[in-house]
């Protein structure tokens, strides 16, 4: 008999994820078996809930901010022990020969694998991940450093795929948002915080985070951006984001799902003002990101929920019940 271990299954979109009694993985070749002790909860989960997202096939077992440490070693691993605390992202392999590898843009590998999407994710006690695609983490508690893992990578891409940028507007002011805020201002940046209309509680948020001014996405801000960050996955923020930065400014949008972009004038474009999206992201982007964050005294806000409580968290996410990002604590440990 082999051992077993609790997860969160999703059968198929619009469904609800339903915990059950498991086999344990087995790291095969190149492979290592991660105890979970901590799994981020991101909105990319729940468009994958909502069938926005479409995973090759189902059942899945999503969670991809993956903190926990080294169980068991696959055949052919090099340069990891049992014991050591890893994370795991979003991105769980590529092929390494395409054209987009041998260029170092392995986030459009035509034949990429994604945690918790095309690889069982971090909704459970054990996943196996591609030791090539595994993270050394920095000194941290678990809960905090699990939101790094996406929230904190893609939101540390998204700004550097934005170039020179001063002034940096933020739209959404979730899970990624409050910790690219910070680290902006660790760099001197100033920070433009735009949240829905009227929610003042999180503009309060994001003004204790160092903000500059906070205000609605449907505000201009005092100033033009230089650069407008785009994490809310509402296609009409584009326009928005447009009118709000200046000639030669960027938008870039770091969502992985967005909805519709409505029609706007050509005139909101013009001015050599640039229109880019973010996809996914590369290891040289998380070992960039963590030098940085280990420099970094970073404020991460986590709400913890334990594995069973997987829906209640997304049920949150979905309504904004929170600041910050949904934590499950897969161990139980920081719940009380």
């Amino acid at each position: 008999m082999g051992n077993y271990m609790k997860a969160m299954v999703l059968d198929g979109p619009g469904g609800r994820l339903v915990e059950r009694r498991m086999p344990q993985p087995r790291p095969g070749p190149g492979e290592i078996l991660v105890r979970v002790h901590a799994c981020g909860v991101c909105r990319t989960d729940l468009h994958i809930l909502d069938g926005d997202l479409v995973p090759p096939s189902w059942p899945v077992i999503p969670g991809h901010e993956v903190v926990g440490h080294v169980a068991a070693l696959g055949d052919d691993v090099e340069g990891f022990s049992p014991g050591e605390r890893v994370g795991v992202a979003w991105l769980g392999g590529a092929c390494g020969e395409c054209e987009y590898c041998l260029r170092g843009e392995e986030n459009l590998c035509p034949k990429a694998e994604f945690t918790g999407f095309s690889r069982p994710g971090g909704y459970a006690q054990y996943l196996a991940a591609r030791a090539d695609f595994v993270y050394r983490l920095p000194p941290g508690e678990d809960l905090s450093m699990a939101p790094l893992l996406c929230a904190g990578l893609i939101g540390y891409r998204t700004w550097r795929l934005a170039g020179q940028a001063e002034r940096v507007g933020l739209y959404g002011f979730g899970a990624a948002a409050h910790i690219l805020a910070q680290i902006l201002r660790m760099q001197g940046k100033q920070v433009y915080a735009f949240t829905r209309p009227g929610d003042e509680r999180t503009q309060a948020f994001a003004r204790r985070l160092g903000a500059a001014w906070a205000g609605g996405a449907d505000e201009m801000p005092p100033e033009p951006l230089d650069a407008a960050l785009i994490f809310a996955p509402v296609g009409a923020l584009i326009p928005a984001a447009l009118a709000a930065v200046r000639p030669g400014g960027s938008v870039v949008c770091g969502g992985i799902h967005m909805s519709d972009i409505p029609r706007f004038p050509y005139s909101l474009l013009w001015g050599e003002r640039r229109l880019r999206s973010v996809a996914n992201l590369t290891r040289a982007d998380g070992v960039d990101f963590f030098q940085v964050a280990r420099k970094s005294q970073l404020d991460i806000e986590t709400h913890p929920y334990p594995l069973g409580a997987a829906n209640e968290a997304l049920d949150d996410l979905r309504a904004g019940r929170f600041e910050g990002a949904a934590v499950l604590a897969i161990d139980g440990i920081g719940l009380d």
